[in-house]
């Protein structure tokens, strides 16, 4: 049974200097503790959320005295709980959360449990961004045609979140057209540095967020998988590691020709190489004053591309200028910190650069880039390597675009996307592509018709402030017509490239580009037939679509001729900070921001007519290819099964380092050959309705037969071929994973995955963990995880394991032909963070590794959930 606080004697009264008060609040100094003035502000954060949910039954006293001594505990992998305030999600993960809550409502009524239970307890904000497609692009009707083509494919889930809006309570869903969940939510409309509820109790805000950009403005947030945000919602603490801190302090300021996409960019690449899985980030430093509060937003919002929870940023006069600037109804010293470790970064050191071809932490700064380019196609393949032969280098692959002649090469750009939530928040960078378009057209520069260009803007007020400006009419000019408010090109969403330059690069094995100003750009995730993926901010984005290829030195070559007949280079079109700074200023108002978000409650006319239930129990449509009841809970009883033991389990797949959640879990089409496909067309759906897998993350069926489905996946058993295929290795045949799975499980034979390091790193996507689940996989053994990734593979039930330092596949001499037992502790309470397990294969080798992360084993968290609502003491 919960208990009063503890922290009670704390808890002061926030006074109005006219009289009256704000509310209460716990305050922090009236501990008279020493140690609390040498924490990370983040960390803080947490002391604060603890101390105020001190009941003695979920947060303890001494999980408490764990946080105020972290100096001391960080290092020692401690254990906390922690309660969030509020809970956010876009669609891709909203739809199957959803879809479990509707499932956990059944299985509460089969268990004789009260349904209205599986009920949000915190506030829940779900925002539609992640459907729409860029099927019309380079036209004026663009946004309308896109939103039409959204309704007509995802009318059904649509309607299915509306109804769940409905049905639970605390939940808001907003419609699709109206921004993306980053920069509608988590900085321009609903974040709050401090909150307060109906008892006028109030406190640092502390978040769940899809979106780690609110970290830029001090609060306190981070990316999740839809499995620990449900259980969040429904009132259960996140239990987590105490994590270390980096101070990274920031020096000096950013030079003239420098955006902030090229700062976090290099300081992406920066932390990746430091090593911040598992730890907050927190920025300090002179330098900090330097940037902007979109600035710092830029920097945060990467936190999961440098593998940070969080990269956060303390509250300072700027932020609450901008508080103000947005809408919002006032300076903190900065003290120094005692940090795990340091980073410093001199602002003034950061030059112009892209990232890719295929990850955001490979950085090349732009002078460098042609040198780079040519020897990733000479090199083998892999992150940096195409492994094209010399004397196929300068291929010319001649077409036909519309009856106008046209020819590709290796490198030539065919997709230039403004887009993604890291870069159209930034005004400045959003507005600098602007100029640097308005320069371009009145040189008389095009860009080539075959490059399908496009802009995604994160919400109305982007619109705003560049048609306020007069410039958007040269971003149309030059193809970048707005498309849509959403993620579009960064989530996978590019639509279709015109069927002339697809044919042109399959037939004739071109490495064709894309440049996008996202911040994801791993292998197969943007289009499939786009080999070569850069990170870029949105001018690059538009310097490169004018130049039409990446192999290019901007230095000294020029990106096109003018109406003159001129040479026209990079720095003819490229924005000072001076002409960027005067078009802000003149263009950006609050009452943009207000305007904007007034438009929320009234949706729009295609959402409001969407008819739905208004039962609270869902009824499931055993026809319906978007929604299905998943399997979670068939069979569920009340004695929870206890750990699984995984014996002579076969290796379903083995990995190298950097397997994404894009490969284990793609967002992007559905291809005609896949397993998934076939079961599309056999439940009578037509190719051109395939939609996406991030459309389809409803439908359990759809989505374990899209568990690594991607297309460039590369596994070791397969020697060389590159594909989302494996051996089974009881017959030797190669068949699709999830084929092969099925195989073993009929068999009733458990699965392993091996893999190097970084695994699961990327997006914090629940089905990364859910599809392996559902094709039997009982354990992945990998070199070191992604922090959230790994949450969720435990949530789902799946052991998480950690090749001892210096060990991997390869030194250990393992092929993935061997079968593996796993030698668990037979007791739950015995399995620890960090404990040795010994894994035993049947060729007489055996490891020792590491649990990575220890947690119940109750079928997943989620059933363990439901039990405890019941009233289960298990």
């Amino acid at each position: 049974m919960a208990a009063q606080n503890a922290f009670n004697t704390i808890l002061k009264t926030l006074e109005k200097p006219d009289g009256g008060e704000f509310g209460k609040y716990y305050c922090l100094p009236a501990l008279n503790d020493p140690r609390i003035d040498k924490l990370p502000y983040c960390i803080k954060i947490l002391l604060e959320s603890a101390i105020r949910n001190c009941d003695e039954f979920q947060v303890k006293s001494k999980d408490v005295e764990k946080i105020i001594d972290w100096e001391n505990t960080s290092p020692k992998q401690v254990e906390i709980p922690f309660m969030p305030a509020r809970v956010l999600l876009q669609d891709a993960t909203g739809v199957p959360a959803v879809v479990d809550l509707a499932c956990m409502r059944d299985a509460m009524n089969k268990l004789g449990g009260d349904s209205n239970k599986i009920n949000p307890l915190v506030p829940v904000d779900l925002v539609i961004d992640h459907s729409v497609q860029v099927d019309v692009a380079g036209s004026e009707d663009a946004v309308q045609a896109n939103m039409e083509l959204e309704f007509q494919r995802n009318k059904e889930r649509f309607a299915f979140l509306k109804w769940g809006s409905n049905a639970f309570d605390n939940m808001l869903v907003v419609p699709p057209g109206l921004g993306i969940v980053h920069q509608f939510q988590g900085r321009e409309k609903e974040s709050h540095t401090v909150t307060d509820d109906e008892l006028g109790l109030a406190w640092t805000q502390n978040t769940y967020l899809h979106t780690t950009m609110i970290d830029g403005l001090g609060v306190a947030g981070w990316g999740v998988g839809g499995i620990e945000a449900e259980a969040a919602m429904l009132g259960q603490p996140m239990s987590m590691v105490l994590p270390g801190v980096v101070g990274f302090k920031l020096l000096g300021k950013l030079r003239d020709d420098v955006t902030a996409t090229d700062l976090v960019l290099t300081v992406t690449q920066m932390l990746r190489k430091h090593g911040v899985v598992g730890k907050f980030v927190e920025f300090y430093g002179e330098g900090m004053g330097e940037l902007s509060l979109a600035d710092r937003a830029t920097i945060a919002n990467m936190s999961p591309d440098y593998g940070a929870t969080m990269g956060f940023f303390p509250v300072d006069h700027l932020t609450l200028q901008y508080l103000q600037l947005t809408g919002r109804s006032d300076e903190t010293p900065q003290i120094e910190k005692v940090y795990s470790s340091y980073l410093e970064l001199k602002l003034e050191d950061v030059e112009p650069c892209i990232s890719g071809p295929k990850r955001p932490h490979d950085r090349v700064p732009l002078q460098e880039m042609k040198a780079d380019w040519h020897a990733c196609l000479d090199n083998r393949v892999g992150f940096k390597g195409f492994a094209i032969p010399k004397e196929s280098q300068n291929k010319v692959a001649k077409f036909s675009f519309h009856g106008t002649p046209a020819e590709l090469r290796h490198g030539d750009v065919v997709i230039a996307a403004i887009t993604s939530c890291t870069n159209t928040s930034n005004p400045s960078v959003m507005l600098g592509a602007a100029v640097a378009a308005k320069k371009a057209c009145e040189l008389g520069l095009e860009v080539k018709p075959w490059i399908k260009t496009s802009l995604a803007p994160g919400s109305g007020v982007v619109t705003r402030y560049l048609q306020k400006s007069g410039l958007q009419k040269y971003l149309n000019q030059l193809g970048f017509h707005i498309v849509g408010y959403g993620c579009t090109t960064c989530i996978g969403n590019s639509g279709d490239i015109d069927e002339s330059v697809a044919s042109a690069i399959s037939e004739n094995d071109m490495v064709a580009a894309a440049v996008l100003s996202g911040n994801r750009n791993f292998e197969g995730r943007v289009h499939p037939l786009t080999r070569a993926n850069y990170l870029a901010s949105p001018p690059l984005v538009v310097a490169y679509s004018l130049a039409g290829t990446v192999d290019i030195d901007f230095e000294k070559e020029p990106i096109g001729k003018g109406k003159d007949g001129k040479e026209i280079f990079f720095r003819d079109i490229w924005p000072s900070s001076e002409e960027v700074a005067n078009v802000v200023q003149s263009s950006l108002l609050p009452d943009m921001f207000k305007a904007t978000y007034q438009a929320i409650t009234k949706g729009n006319p295609m959402w409001n007519e969407l008819s739905v239930p208004s039962s609270n129990l869902y009824a499931w449509d055993s026809t319906s290819t978007y929604n299905h009841e998943p399997p979670y809970f068939k069979d569920m009883t009340m004695s929870p099964p206890g750990p699984h033991r995984v014996k002579d389990a076969y290796c379903l797949l083995n990995f190298g380092d950097s397997i994404t959640t894009d490969h284990v879990s793609p967002a992007g089409s559905i291809h005609k050959d896949s397993p998934a496909a076939k079961f599309l067309l056999e439940h009578g759906v037509d190719r051109r309705d395939f939609n996406s897998y991030g459309s389809r993350r409803g439908n359990d069926e759809v989505m374990a037969r899209g568990t690594f489905a991607n297309i460039r996946l590369v596994n070791k058993l397969l020697e060389g071929e590159v594909g989302p295929k494996t051996i089974h290795i009881p017959t030797g045949e190669k068949l699709s994973v999830y084929d092969a799975a099925m195989r073993y499980n009929t068999a009733g034979q458990d699965t392993i995955i091996l893999a190097g390091a970084e695994y699961g790193s990327g997006s914090s996507r629940d089905w990364a963990a859910k599809g392996p689940m559902m094709l039997g996989i009982k354990a992945v053994i990998a070199k070191s995880f992604e922090q959230i990734h790994r949450s969720n593979l435990v949530g789902m039930g799946i052991i998480p394991l950690c090749f001892k330092p210096g060990d991997d596949a390869d030194t250990l001499g393992l092929t993935g032909h061997e079968r593996y037992t796993i030698n668990l502790p037979n007791s739950v309470s015995e399995i620890r963070p960090g404990q040795d397990v010994t894994v035993a294969t049947d060729t007489s080798k055996s490891f020792s590794c590491t649990v990575e992360l220890a947690y119940f084993n109750h079928g997943g968290i989620l059933q363990y959930v439901i039990r405890n609502l019941i009233g289960s003491k298990q």
